[in-house]
């Protein structure tokens, strides 16, 4: 086995400028870019050291004639992209795009959760997988939080699909409960009920920064805007939360301001 099931694996930007995107969290991430290599389209691989973290792309015409907007997904690993889902819709998700391979690369399709989360099922190609770098390195993805219409429901769907686990919940007063969850690989993330003003579910993406202060202000150099934050959370971490220059959201957290 490759990975295990329900790992996330790879994350990816849609945006509708690639340059721009890529010099912007370069420079408030501290990532290195390199071209992709992709035949048909530009598709920039941004790396912490020697590990790749994501992938960066211009928003695919067929997706922004569905009114798709910049945003981070990510991929979620499985045996078999094809048997996987019958299970996935059976629990109420929904295919966005039927599976399709990537050659070399491995099989994804895109798809949600019955709640309002898209992300994509992946399996790859094979091959022996690079040993990730240690928790909490900069510039890997820390945290991964969904915000959806029911979070009991949508923990639920997760650790049934997938076979998460969930690990224990924080009230947030007048915000709900914040239930977090581990994978194969740890504790990874925590799923809560969007908020009324928020106008739609979505991940939202944690990425590592030696400090917090310091990354806000390399947003703000770069036309971002911060959202929230930044705030201690439970644990002693800082947080924010981002809007890139086009719009995409983001996070990032460090273990000091």
């Amino acid at each position: 086995m490759s990975a295990p099931i329900g790992k996330f694996v790879w994350y990816e930007y849609m945006g509708n400028d690639l340059a721009a995107a890529v010099d912007f969290y370069t420079h408030v991430v501290g990532w290195s870019a390199q071209d992709g290599g992709m035949a048909d389209f530009p598709y920039q691989i941004v790396s912490t050291g020697p590990h790749m973290v994501a992938g960066m792309m211009t928003i695919p015409a067929d997706a922004k004639a569905m009114g798709a907007q910049p945003a981070w997904m990510a991929y979620i690993w499985v045996e078999n992209v094809d048997l996987a889902l019958p299970k996935l819709m059976e629990a109420g998700g929904k295919v966005f795009k039927a599976p399709s391979d990537i050659p070399g690369v491995g099989r994804f399709a895109v798809v949600a959760d019955p709640y309002g989360g898209t992300f994509m099922l992946f399996r790859d190609a094979g091959g022996e997988q690079p040993q990730p770098p240690a928790p909490g390195t900069p510039g890997t993805i820390g945290w991964h939080e969904l915000h959806c219409e029911d979070g009991a429901k949508a923990i639920d769907f997760y650790c049934n699909v997938f076979g998460w686990s969930k690990t224990r919940d924080h009230d947030m007063g007048p915000m709900g409960v914040y239930r977090m969850f581990k994978t194969g690989h740890g504790e990874e993330g925590g799923i809560m009920t969007r908020m009324p003003q928020t106008p739609a579910s979505f991940w939202l993406y944690y990425v590592n920064v030696d400090a917090i202060d310091p990354a806000v202000e390399r947003i703000k150099a770069k036309g971002g805007q911060i959202a929230n934050g930044p705030m201690e959370v439970p644990g002693g971490q800082w947080v924010v939360q981002a809007f890139d220059p086009q719009g995409g959201m983001f996070a990032l957290v460090a273990p000091k301001r």
